[in-house]
């Protein structure tokens, strides 16, 4: 496990870059599944563009003037910022990065650095609209298409995405909350991906009002960006090891003083594994009797390796687990004792697949909206039945006990039908009257 991006190059490439802790492996992996998004919407955009579904917004702008004085001073504070704290962070010692969100929280920083980059930042912006001066500022109309507004887009959904994640994740975990509050808010571990798609799409429909862009259109075109995402982003959590993993394979047991190797092994010596770190296994399932505990015998087909089924997570981001023999590091020298299902892994593959499944009907789906039902379906499809092996909250409702991914899922599956079948139901009252 690479819990941020300073072990990936240390195993990878031998160096030791102190800088590279603030990168966590899973942030990392998530802004590539934006920028991919981004990607793929934005071509999405413009063939409706060019078909004629999708049209441009005329918008007012004066240009040619001077770089304003606020203007001046927000890239000279961007700027500082980004020396002060990021650059900073590069150039300070092991001790100072060895906690890289304590470092961005506190107010150590590099004074000198953030100076001189604020400065740049301002000057880079007074060049540019230098170059742009008119004698005479003047007010022109420009066209805005949809595809020019991905930008704004990625920043919603990045912003409201992450609030709502890191609500929903602390609904469903909300005795760690209760513990340690700031931590739980702050951290950048501990997301739900449906909260943030939720709160990022009321966010996004309030935009496309706004700008006048068909919110049907939109979110077919989001549809095979949303799935590919949720793919990378999976990437991350498998990397770094952040707790969302499977529950645990009876079949093996890590095997004591090698890092990451499993075994296979009998009931007993599963059951003799499981007493002697019980109270670790409670906690993480908040179980009151070790035969509580959720587990499933699987061994791996002699044609596959042993950690498509059994992973121990070595160095996981979350500390979970028992000492690795002989680590060193400050951090992250846990495994997990019990190997668990990697189920990170398993919907990045389901995922990807889902992802050109959907790529491959955008074209043969003429009804606008009936993607992103279809999207929502096998969405919803897949997430329900990978909580049957992964490690999750259960609610009690009325005698059933769901976890809150299976209960969004469900409704997500539900609603895309039900958005499926009004579409093409309205689709057909529409061609009808024109007939008429």
């Amino acid at each position: 496990m690479y819990p941020n991006l300073y072990y990936a190059f240390k195993d990878l490439f031998g160096v030791n870059w102190n800088g590279l802790r603030f990168i966590n492996s899973f942030g990392f992996f998530v802004a590539l599944s934006f920028l991919a998004a981004a990607y793929v919407l934005t071509l999405e955009l413009k063939r409706k563009e060019r078909m004629g579904l999708l049209s441009f917004q005329e918008v007012k702008m004066v240009v040619g003037k001077q770089a304003s004085m606020s203007e001046l001073l927000l890239n000279f504070l961007l700027g500082f910022l980004l020396g002060y704290k990021i650059i900073g962070l590069f150039l300070s010692d092991s001790k100072a990065t060895a906690d890289p969100q304590q470092f961005i929280f506190s107010s150590e920083g590099n004074w000198p650095v953030g100076i001189a980059l604020g400065v740049l930042f301002a000057g880079l912006k007074w060049w540019e609209k230098q170059k742009q001066k008119l004698d005479k500022p003047e007010e022109r109309t420009i066209r805005i298409w949809p595809h020019d507004r991905v930008g704004d887009l990625v920043i919603y959904a990045a912003l409201f995405g992450f609030l709502g994640a890191k609500i929903f994740h602390n609904l469903e975990n909300w005795n760690d909350f209760k513990e340690n509050p700031v931590e739980a808010l702050l951290s950048f571990s501990g997301l739900t991906f449906y909260g943030g798609l939720i709160t990022a799409a009321v966010a996004i429909w309030f935009y496309t009002r706004k700008h006048k862009i068909s919110f049907r259109h939109l979110c077919d075109s989001m549809a095979p960006a949303l799935i590919l995402a949720y793919a990378l982003g999976r990437i991350g959590c498998q990397v770094a090891g952040d707790g969302d993993w499977g529950i645990l394979n009876s079949a093996y047991v890590t095997v004591p003083g090698n890092k990451s190797k499993v075994e296979l092994v009998d009931s007993t010596r599963f059951q003799n594994t499981l007493q002697a770190h019980s109270s670790l296994y409670l906690r993480t399932f908040q179980v009151n009797n070790v035969s509580e505990i959720p587990h499933a015998s699987v061994k791996a087909p002699g044609w596959l390796p042993n950690w498509l089924f059994a992973y121990s997570y070595p160095h996981n981001v979350v500390n979970e687990g028992a000492p690795i023999p002989g680590c060193t590091e400050e951090q992250f020298c846990n495994q997990l004792p019990i190997p668990v299902f990697p189920t990170p892994f398993y919907e990045t593959v389901v995922s990807l697949l889902l992802f050109l499944f959907l790529w491959s009907l955008r074209k043969k789906m003429k009804v606008p909206g009936t993607l992103f039902g279809v999207y929502l379906i096998v969405n919803g499809i897949e997430r329900f039945f990978v909580e049957k092996i992964r490690v999750n909250t259960k609610y009690d409702i009325f005698g059933f006990h769901p976890t809150q991914a299976e209960i969004i899922a469900v409704a997500l599956i539900i609603t895309g039908a039900a958005i499926y079948y009004f579409m093409k139901k309205k689709h057909m009252s529409k061609s009808d009257t024109a007939k008429v």
